[in-house]
Parts: structure tokens; C-alpha cells; sequence
């Protein structure tokens, strides 16, 4: 009983410990977010602000510079938004379809052009950044956030449908073939069969498309232009931008700033996330 828990004592420290060592740089950000700059100077990362002061959030909202763009990360940041919102839904509903044709009306070819698929799972991205920048010139959608919107979508659905179709294998293929023979079609079958059973699966391609598409940094790096930069773009640029004193406490706050919508997303969905992978979202 004694050696019992002692071991689950032991395990609790080490996941104790764990958890403070990932959630330190968050502690850190923060604290020093709401420092002023003689704080700053003072050296002690992990001390805790002697009085708050949101300075550094207003300043890394709206009037940090960015090269010679001085109104901090607000442009930046709603681009994220106009970019990440659509392309997380046309790609996770482009998976949804992908995953039920592939998984209950198959066709000749079917498990080779899921084979296929899989490929982009795998493939690094780098080696797309040539002909697709050629292609969204010929389309004339080049540094746009419609541009990087075809991106992302493109980008993902090997990733969506892979979800959805381990997903879908695992409802009855009877139930299918008895909307089929009371006369159901595809997409009736899809709207009211399928879609509903797809709760869990759907919050977990939701968000995993969303954190990626919203920290992505390649894409939006080379595809986007003057006006379409994304927010890590621009927490980039404000970070590397050369001034006579680094505040610290300026970057700190738009790092916190970029990086709340994903926080915020697992805090409030976390919980689907964790059951929608445990439903079979990784089921091979």
C-alpha cells in the first residue's frame, strides 16, 4: 500500500514538474508583458511585476512598429482572422465530404487516390512554394488573403480527410445502405445520417486547422503582400524591428497577443478536442 503511494506520488511530481516547465515561457511572457521598462532593466525574468501596467499591450496593439508601419499588430492580427476563419471552414467541410465518399461510396481508384491523398500528410511544404506562388500568379490572387485562403485549404484537406475518413469507417455501413434503400441519396444521407454522428471528429479538425492555419508562418510569409500579412508575420517584423531600446515588455505583450486565439480555443474546446481523439479521430 505504502510503495503504492509513494509511486503515484512520484508521478504526480513529475507531471507537476512538467507542467511548470512548459508553462514557464507563459509565465514569463506575461510577467514581463506588464512590467515597465525599469523593471525590465533590473534582470529578474521570473519576479513579478511591482505594479501593473498595460502600456505594453496598448503599444503592441496599436502604435508598435513594424518596420516603418507603426500601428502595431491590429492590421496584422485581423487579417489572421479574414484568412483563418474561411479557410478552417472550407477546409474541414471539404474533409468531411472527401472522408464520407471514401469511406461509404467508394469507386474504382478509391484506395489509390486515398493513398495519394496521404502524401500531403507527409509532404513537407516547402517544396510547394514554387509552383503554388506560380499559380496563384496565374490567377492573379498573388499576396492576397484570398490567395492564402486557396493555400491553406489546399494545404489541410490531405490532413481533413485523413480525420474524417478513419472517422466515418467506424459507422455501421448497414445504417448507409438502409437510408439507400428507403431512398435516401448522397447528400441526404451526408445532412442527415452522417453530419450529426460527426460532433466529435468535427471540434477536433476545427481545432487543428484553426492552430495550424493560425500559426502558420511559411505561407504566410511567402504569399502575402503588403496588406495581407498574417499576425506572425508581423510579431516577425515587430521583433526584428531595430530601435534605440528593445522593449521587451512590448514584444512580450504582442507575443501573448498572437497567441491567444489558439489559447483561447483550447480552453474553451479543449475538452472536445480530447474526446473527438478518443471517438477515433486517429484510428487507423
Amino acid at each position: 500500500m505504502i510503495a503504492k503511494q509513494l509511486s503515484r506520488g512520484l508521478l504526480y511530481l513529475v507531471l507537476l514538474l512538467a507542467a511548470l516547465f512548459f508553462v514557464a515561457p507563459l509565465y514569463v511572457m506575461l510577467a514581463t508583458s506588464l512590467k515597465d521598462a525599469e523593471q525590465i532593466r533590473q534582470g529578474n525574468l521570473l519576479s513579478l511585476p511591482a505594479s501593473l501596467s498595460l502600456d505594453a499591450w496598448s503599444m503592441a496593439w496599436s502604435s508598435a512598429c513594424t518596420g516603418v508601419d507603426c500601428r502595431g499588430l491590429q492590421p496584422y492580427f485581423w487579417n489572421s482572422v479574414r484568412m483563418a476563419v474561411p479557410a478552417v471552414l472550407l477546409s474541414t467541410a471539404w474533409g468531411a465530404v472527401n472522408g464520407y465518399v471514401l469511406s461509404h461510396w467508394k469507386f474504382r481508384g478509391s484506395e489509390l487516390l486515398f493513398g495519394l491523398l496521404l502524401f500531403g500528410v507527409f509532404m513537407p511544404f516547402q517544396v510547394v512554394l514554387l509552383p503554388m506562388s506560380q499559380v496563384l500568379g496565374a490567377l492573379g490572387l498573388s499576396s492576397s488573403i484570398a490567395g492564402l485562403i486557396i493555400v491553406h485549404c489546399l494545404a489541410g484537406v490531405a490532413g481533413t480527410t485523413l480525420f474524417f475518413r478513419n472517422y466515418y469507417t467506424a459507422i455501421p455501413k448497414e445504417l448507409i445502405s438502409a437510408a439507400r434503400l428507403d431512398g435516401a441519396g448522397f447528400w441526404r444521407i451526408f445532412w442527415r445520417i452522417v453530419l450529426p454522428l460527426s460532433t466529435p471528429i468535427l471540434m477536433v479538425t476545427l481545432i487543428w486547422q484553426f492552430t495550424n492555419i493560425w500559426n502558420d508562418f511559411l505561407f504566410g510569409v511567402s504569399f502575402s503582400g503588403a496588406d495581407s500579412k498574417p499576425v506572425t508575420v508581423g510579431l516577425n517584423n515587430m521583433a526584428n524591428t531595430s530601435s534605440s531600446v528593445k522593449s521587451y515588455n512590448v514584444d512580450m505583450a504582442a507575443a501573448v497577443i498572437a497567441a491567444l486565439p489558439t489559447m483561447l480555443v483550447y480552453v474553451l474546446a479543449g475538452q472536445y478536442f480530447v474526446k473527438g481523439l478518443t471517438a477515433g479521430a486517429v484510428k487507423g
